[in-house]
C-alpha cells in the first residue's frame, strides 16, 4: 500500500539568501535516501516546501514496506571451499556463519564460472524493510549533508547541545495520517505544526496535520503560512503589478527570491519619499532601495524613477498605516545618505581625483589604478584612430572611466561604479562621448548585454578589457578550471564580441601586441599574446555554437586561425550555404585529400619554387580538364571573393566538382617522373588555396 509521506522541519527564522538551496537539498536528500531503499513508485512526485520558519517535503506513492528482494550472493572460490575429497572446507562453514546461513550445505549452493574460475553462491530473498526505519537513516543523512552557510550551537530544553543552521523546534512525519515517530536534532516526530507569528492568536499557533496530503492548505487556511516558495513568489509578483497600476515596477528575480524568503504571508503596500530625493541619479536611489531596504521601485512608462515604492510585509491588516509609516521613515535616512553623496561629490571634478588612482594599487606586479589608466589611455588612442573615431577623446576618456572609484557614492554603492562617472562627467562638463564611456567602458557586463554605443565608448571598452587580459595573464593568473577572479573569459568574450558584432577591421594579434607592448616597464614582462589569442579563439568557438553553427562549420573558419572578425559571421554564412549543395560533400573530401597529399609534399614544393603550373606539362585529360576549369572560374571568385561575397565564392568552387573527381579517378599525382609530379602538386597547390580562400572546407569532411 501506498500513500503520501510528508516531512516537516520547524526552526527559528532561516538565513533567507540560502532557503531555497536549503529547501531543495532537504528534499532532494530524502527523496534519493527514499529511492536508494526502494521505498517509492516509478511515479512517485515529491514537492519541495520551504518558509522562512521550516523546511518541508511532501512525496506522493511511498511505500509502506519495501518490497522483497531476491539476493545472489558471492559464497567462495569452490578451490577454497572445497577440500581435496570434495567437502566443505572450515572456510566455507565459517563464511556460511558470517553470511547468517549456518546451517547450509554445500548442496544447497550453486555452483557456477566466476571470471576464470568457479565459485559457489547462494540465491535467497530479503524480506523489505518497514519505512520508518529507511525514512530516519534518509532524513539523517539529508539533514547531515544540507548546504548550511554557518552551523550554530544551541541548548535543547532538556539541556542538550545541538547544531544546526538555526534551533529546531518540531518535526513532523506522517505517512497518510499515520504519524511515523521519527527522531532529529533532540525532536520526535507529530503532526503539529504552527502557524504565522503574528496572524494567528497565540493560544490558536498551533496547527494539526490531518493526513499529508492536506499540509499545504491547513497550513494557508488554519495557519496563514503559504508552505510554497514558488506560490509566495508569484502571490508577490502578482500583487506588485495590482498595486504598481500603469506604472513600471522594477523587480529583479534575485530581489523576488530574497523577498519570497522572508515572509510566509506576503502583502504588498504602497509608500512614498520626498519628490526632492528625485534629483539625485535613479540608480542610486533604486540600488539603495532593493539593496539595503529590500524594496520595488517603480518608474514611469518612460523609465523615470517615480517617489512612490512598493514593500513587501509579513503581516496583513486592514489598518496598515504604521507599517507603511514605519517604512517610509527608515528609507528617507538612505536616500538622505545618496543625496549628501551626490552633492558632495559634484564639488570636485573627476580630473582632480586623479591623483587619487596613484594610491591605489591594482595589482602589486602591475602598479596602481593611476599606471594602469595611463595604459588603457594609450590603447584606447590607438584603437580609437584604427577605427575612425578621435583619439583624443579616447584617452581623455579612458583616463577619466576609473576616476569615479574614489567618490563617496562608489565607496558606498561599489555597483555604482561607471554609471556615477557618467553622471559626474556630465556635471564637470565633459564631451558625451566621455562622459558616456565612464559607463560604456564595462559593457559588455554579462551575456545579452549592450554593446557600447559610441566609437570612443567601444576604444575605451576594447583598451579596458585588453589590457587586463594581457596583463593579468602575464603575470601567471589566468582562468583555471572554474578559477576565473579577474574575469578574464569575460574579458574575451566582450572583446570578441563587439570586434564581431561591431564588425571592426581589427587584427586580434595587433591588439595583443599593442597592449603588451604598454607593459615594457613592467619588470619581468614576458608577452602572452600567442596564449591569450589561444584563449580567445577557444571563446569563439563557443560565441559561433550559440549563434546556432555546427562544429564542423566553425571549424572550417577557426581551423585558419582568424586575426579579424569583422566577416566570419558572413564567412560561417558562405560556409553553412555551401554545405547544403549537393557538390560540397565530395569537394569537402577533396579538400581533405589535398591538404594531406601537400603536406606530405611540403619540401618537394618548396624546393620546386612557386612556378605555378607549366601547362606543357599536363599529359591526362583530366589534369588538363582541371586546370582549364581552375582557370576559368579563378576570376569569377576573385571577383565574389574581393566585394565581400563568400557565399558566391564557394558556390562557384562548386562548379569544379567533376573535373576534380575526375583527376582523382584517373590521375596518378605521385608519378615517377619528378617534373610531372611536381607539375601536379603545383595544380593541387593552386587548386588548394583557392578551396580554402573562404574557409578550410575540408573540416565539412570531418
Amino acid at each position: 500500500m501506498t500513500q503520501t509521506l510528508l516531512i516537516e522541519l520547524l526552526t527559528e527564522e532561516l538565513p533567507p539568501k540560502a532557503l531555497a538551496k536549503l529547501g531543495k537539498a532537504f528534499a532532494d536528500g530524502i527523496v534519493n535516501g527514499l529511492k536508494s531503499r526502494d521505498f517509492l513508485e516509478a511515479d512517485s512526485v515529491a514537492t519541495s516546501f520551504a518558509s522562512p520558519r521550516r523546511l518541508a517535503v511532501s512525496i506522493t506513492k511511498v511505500r509502506a514496506t519495501s518490497p522483497d528482494k531476491s539476493i545472489r550472493e558471492k559464497v567462495l572460490p569452490v578451490s577454497v571451499a572445497l577440500d581435496a575429497a570434495g567437502n566443505g572446507t572450515p572456510p566455507l562453514a565459517k563464511k556460511l556463519a558470517a553470511l547468517g546461513f549456518p546451517n547450509l550445505t554445500v548442496a544447497d549452493l550453486e555452483r557456477a564460472q566466476d571470471g576464470k574460475a568457479e565459485s559457489f553462491f547462494y540465491t535467497y530473498t530479503a524480506a523489505g524493510s518497514a519505512l520508518q526505519a529507511g525514512l530516519q537513516a534518509a532524513l539523517e543523512d539529508s539533514v547531515a549533508k544540507l548546504p548550511i552557510p554557518k552551523v550554530m550551537s544551541y541548548q535543547r530544553p532538556d539541556g542538550a547541545t545541538v547544531q544546526f543552521v538555526r534551533p529546531a523546534h518540531s518535526l513532523i512525519a506522517l505517512h497518510g495520517a499515520t504519524v511515523l515517530p521519527l527522531t532529529l536534532l533532540g525532536l520526535t516526530a507529530s503532526n503539529v505544526s504552527e502557524g504565522h507569528r503574528f496572524l494567528t492568536a497565540p493560544g490558536k499557533r498551533l496547527v494539526t496535520i490531518a493526513d499529508a496530503d492536506s499540509y499545504a492548505a491547513t497550513l494557508a487556511t488554519e495557519g496563514k503560512v503559504l508552505a510554497s516558495v514558488e506560490q509566495r513568489k508569484e502571490k508577490i509578483r502578482a500583487e506588485l503589478l495590482a498595486k504598481a497600476g500603469a506604472d513600471q515596477v522594477l523587480m529583479p528575480e534575485a530581489l523576488l527570491d530574497e523577498v519570497a524568503a522572508l515572509v510566509e504571508w506576503p502583502v504588498v503596500y504602497e509608500c512614498k519619499f520626498e519628490e526632492e530625493f528625485l534629483a539625485v541619479p535613479q540608480e542610486c536611489l533604486i540600488l539603495t532601495m532593493q539593496t539595503n531596504q529590500k524594496y520595488f521601485a517603480l518608474t514611469d512608462t518612460a523609465g523615470k524613477l517615480r517617489s512612490r515604492f512598493l514593500i513587501v510585509s509579513n503581516i496583513a491588516t486592514d489598518t496598515p498605516a504604521a507599517i507603511i509609516d514605519g517604512n517610509e521613515r527608515v528609507v528617507r535616512p538612505r536616500l538622505s545618505d545618496a543625496k549628501f553623496f551626490f552633492e558632495q561629490d559634484k564639488k570636485k571634478t573627476l580630473e582632480s581625483r586623479l591623483p587619487l588612482l596613484e594610491k591605489i594599487v591594482y595589482h602589486n606586479k602591475l602598479g596602481t589604478q593611476a599606471a594602469r589608466g595611463e595604459r588603457v589611455a594609450a590603447l584606447a588612442a590607438f584603437i580609437a584612430t584604427a577605427i575612425g573615431g578621435d583619439a583624443a577623446l579616447a584617452s581623455r576618456a579612458a583616463k577619466l572611466s576609473k576616476a569615479d572609484l574614489v567618490t563617496e557614492m562608489v565607496g558606498e554603492f561599489p555597483e555604482l561604479q561607471g554609471i556615477m562617472g557618467t553622471y559626474y562627467a556630465r556635471n564637470d562638463g565633459e564631451p558625451e562621448d566621455v562622459a558616456l564611456a565612464a559607463s560604456e567602458h564595462y559593457q559588455p557586463r554579462f551575456a545579452g548585454d549592450a554593446l557600447p554605443s559610441t566609437v570612443t565608448g567601444t576604444a575605451v571598452a576594447l583598451a579596458d578589457k585588453l589590457e587586463t587580459l594581457v596583463g593579468i595573464w602575464a603575470i601567471g593568473l589566468a582562468p583555471t578550471g572554474d578559477k576565473d577572479p579577474f574575469a578574464l573569459r569575460r574579458h574575451a568574450l566582450g572583446v570578441l564580441r563587439m570586434l564581431i558584432e561591431k564588425r571592426l577591421p581589427l587584427s586580434i594579434s595587433g591588439l595583443l601586441a599593442h597592449a603588451s607592448q604598454l607593459f615594457a616597464s613592467v619588470a619581468g614582462f614576458k608577452d602572452p599574446g600567442a596564449d591569450v589569442y589561444t584563449f580567445m579563439i577557444d571563446r569563439l568557438r563557443g560565441i559561433l555554437r550559440e549563434r546556432g553553427f555546427s562544429p564542423n562549420e566553425i571549424e572550417a573558419v577557426v581551423a585558419q586561425n582568424p586575426d579579424r572578425l569583422d566577416d566570419i559571421v558572413q564567412r560561417l554564412e558562405a560556409v553553412q550555404a555551401f554545405a547544403a549543395l549537393p557538390e560540397s560533400a565530395s569537394l569537402a573530401g577533396a579538400n581533405k585529400r589535398i591538404t594531406n597529399i601537400l603536406k606530405k609534399n611540403e619540401e618537394a614544393l618548396a624546393a620546386a619554387g612557386n612556378s605555378g603550373v607549366n601547362v606543357s606539362l599536363l599529359q591526362d585529360a583530366a589534369e588538363k580538364n582541371l586546370n582549364t576549369a581552375v582557370v576559368r572560374v579563378l576570376p569569377e571568385i576573385d571577383a565574389a571573393f574581393n566585394r565581400g561575397d563568400f557565399a558566391g565564392t564557394l558556390k562557384t568552387l562548386a562548379q569544379l566538382r567533376e573535373e576534380v573527381d575526375a583527376f582523382f579517378n584517373d590521375v596518378m599525382v605521385m608519378a615517377e617522373d619528378v617534373a610531372l609530379r611536381n607539375n601536379r602538386l603545383a595544380l593541387l597547390s593552386s587548386l588548394h588555396g583557392m578551396m580554402n580562400r573562404v574557409a578550410d572546407i575540408s573540416k565539412l569532411a570531418a
